[in-house]
């Protein structure tokens, strides 16, 4: 009988544990990016804003977490590195995963190339971007619309 009550208060605590069932790999959707849809602009701010989830919380507060950005018209440059805004470490936590929206402002911001063609007609672009956490987890990759700027 002593077995039986202690297989059975083993069975209720394992039932009673909560996992975390969202991925420990980072995710990232889109939400925003001004100016809007292929809108043509002077030179102006450009504004990414999307929110991410990690299942572990283990982004942010470190030199590893990033955002990693790269401007479509330079594409041998590859992705240039920014630091993930500090978190407060009270709400980590890895049982609940991390859910949060970040405001990015692309930097440089975006200005037409100095050859003559573009400085005449204006220049076109669009953002491919992702994020890593702690673990070094590479997210989704994203892409912004086309931006059209002019001199």
């Amino acid at each position: 009988m002593k077995r039986y009550l202690l297989l059975l208060l083993m069975v209720s605590l394992l039932a009673s544990c909560e996992k975390n069932k969202v991925s420990k790999i980072p995710h990232i959707s889109l939400m925003s990016f001004t100016p809007n849809d292929s809108m043509v602009v002077n030179i102006d701010t450009a504004l990414v804003i999307f929110k991410f989830t990690d299942g572990n919380a283990d982004i942010g507060n470190d030199t590893v977490s990033a955002i990693w950005i790269k401007d479509s018209r330079y594409d041998s440059a590859g992705f240039q590195k920014y630091s993930f805004p500090n978190i407060d470490a009270t709400i980590e936590d890895p049982k609940k995963g991390l859910t949060g929206t970040v405001y990015f402002f692309p930097d440089p911001q975006p200005v037409p190339r100095g050859d003559s063609i573009h400085l005449a007609t204006g220049d076109t672009l669009h953002y491919e971007f992702y994020i890593t956490d702690r673990a070094r987890n590479e997210s989704n990759h994203l892409i912004t619309h086309h931006l059209i700027i002019r001199p």
